[in-house]
């Protein structure tokens, strides 16, 4: 999060995601290129070009893979969330792998001859022009790579930004189309196409099921509380007990015809914010107040519960809720404020232990 548009800000988490994603790389294809020069021993079975393509290329596909499963997987389990706050290091580390992996193959298919060595590869006859799917999934990785910044988020606005990057499905299905007209056309061995199966079947299912369960979540009294409006109920609300929610958390509450509403607890007061984060649109709601501010669990951005604004110099606002208790019941309006708006939180009488009394 920043008040400034920088190149990085570097911080411990960043630096041992992005030590991990390097090591990752490297280690990948040192030790692709060390098994294949054992296994294929003799001089004229080993072209070192060739082994460093296929290994890019693999590398590349199972970073693809492992960056469309994370969002599924951190709808379904908390522990996964560390790979989702820098994820954007991810992305633009496999463009760079897959960018490799495209220039090692133009230049060794296509630099020998008299043409544009691009346009020799783009123009290789023969079936389904893979190469050329392969080239258009390139150009939606680099857009993507190169809208990553949130100078784009900004400007663009957080629905565009993320809808310009749900292009990511897209170039998916190109680089599958890829591959399977490409190497493995000519391929005898069954497993590459079984993995790749296994990896496009797990991609799809884990979306299914992340998806099913938010629509799960808001019809789950334990997980979440839908309340149902009549025509006439215009006003207050009574969304759940201040016992339901635990401290320095908050119970998520789905108003019939209305957005998600997260209302937080703390220090013996209750708040009321939208649960959707004014960065990537993350669950502020599974999040928690830290050092007195909504910290959302995707990328850290932190609003006041109170007023929702972030904390200065940040300019960031999300829409707040009026909220008042009555007993231990907590109500809200339905109608979200204006992004910003300041509403005080509503205290509550903490229970007395009588045993200690």
């Amino acid at each position: 999060m920043t008040n400034a548009y920088r190149a990085i800000q570097w911080n411990t988490h960043k630096r041992m995601y992005d030590m991990l994603i390097t090591i990752g790389i490297v280690g990948f294809v040192l030790v692709f290129v060390l098994l294949s020069r054992f296994f294929f021993n003799a001089q004229e079975a080993f072209s070192m070009p060739v082994v460093l393509i296929r290994a890019l290329g693999i590398c590349a596909i199972l970073m693809l893979h492992l960056i469309l499963i994370i969002g599924p997987l951190t709808r379904l389990t908390p522990k996964a969330l560390p790979l989702l706050y820098n994820r954007r290091h991810l992305g633009v580390a496999f463009f760079l792998v897959a960018l490799l992996h495209a220039t090692l193959v133009i230049g060794f298919y296509g630099g020998f001859g008299d043409q544009n060595p691009l346009l020799a590869v783009l123009d290789s006859p023969g079936g389904v022009p893979f190469e050329f799917l392969g080239f258009l999934a390139l150009l939606v990785f680099a857009l993507m790579a190169a809208t990553s910044h949130d100078f784009w988020l900004a400007n663009l606005g957080p629905s565009h930004w993320k809808l310009l990057h749900m292009g990511v499905y897209i170039a998916y299905l190109l680089v599958v189309a890829h591959v399977v007209f490409g190497v493995l056309r000519s391929e005898t061995n069954a497993i590459p196409i079984a993995l790749l199966s296994i990896g496009a079947t797990s991609i799809v299912a884990l979306h299914i099921i992340a998806g099913a369960r938010e629509v799960m979540r808001d019809h789950r009294h334990d997980a979440s509380m839908t309340v149902s409006l009549d025509e006439h109920q215009i006003e207050w609300v009574d969304v759940c007990s201040v016992d339901d929610i635990k401290p320095d958390r908050a119970l998520i509450v789905q108003l019939q015809g209305h957005e998600r509403i997260a209302v937080f607890r703390h220090n013996n007061t209750v708040s009321a914010i939208t649960n959707y984060c004014a960065h990537q649109g993350g669950p502020l709601g599974e999040g928690k107040i830290v050092d007195g501010c909504v910290t959302c669990p995707w990328h850290g951005y932190q609003f006041k519960p109170d007023c929702g604004q972030s904390p200065p110099p940040y300019t960031e606002k999300i829409a707040t809720y009026d909220i008042r208790v009555e007993g231990r019941r907590v109500l809200v309006k339905p109608d979200p404020n204006t992004p910003g708006t300041h509403v005080e939180p509503a205290a509550f009488e903490p229970w007395v232990d009588e045993q200690s009394t």
